[in-house]
């Protein structure tokens, strides 16, 4: 059975870090497309960051330059270094896996077949 946990959450000022990480199991993602969506209260769920299957990657404007996505083959891990956070980063934040290898990084979430359960980050002062 494939699992997502996420982990690395919590609370932090404006202007602060975090490093959330996914760690996958049941099945070896080290040649998948691997990446982070965010859901906020009453908001749709967006798109954040994605490692495509070689090096490519992908961000959203509203995080470039602030949040990197970087992965662990070997571990079959994927992080989320958040850095300059704002308080309109507070949200969920789901990692996210390609169910077929060699895909490419993308912002629609179908394209990705497995969905962590989430972590919550809440940027306040």
């Amino acid at each position: 059975q494939v699992q997502l946990v996420e982990s690395g959450g919590g609370l932090v000022q404006p202007g602060g870090s975090l490093r959330l990480s996914c760690a996958a199991s049941g099945r070896n993602f080290s040649q998948h497309a691997m990446g982070w969506f965010r859901q906020a209260p009453g908001k749709a769920r967006e798109f954040v960051g994605a490692l495509s299957w070689n090096r490519g990657s992908l961000y959203d404007d509203s995080v470039k330059g602030r949040f990197t996505v970087s992965r662990d083959r070997a571990n079959n891990t994927v992080y989320l270094q958040m850095d300059s956070l704002k308080p309109d980063d507070t949200a969920v934040y789901y990692c996210v896996a390609d169910r077929h290898p060699y895909g490419l990084a993308t912002f629609r979430m179908y394209n990705y077949g497995y969905r962590g359960q989430g972590t919550q980050v809440t940027v306040s002062s």
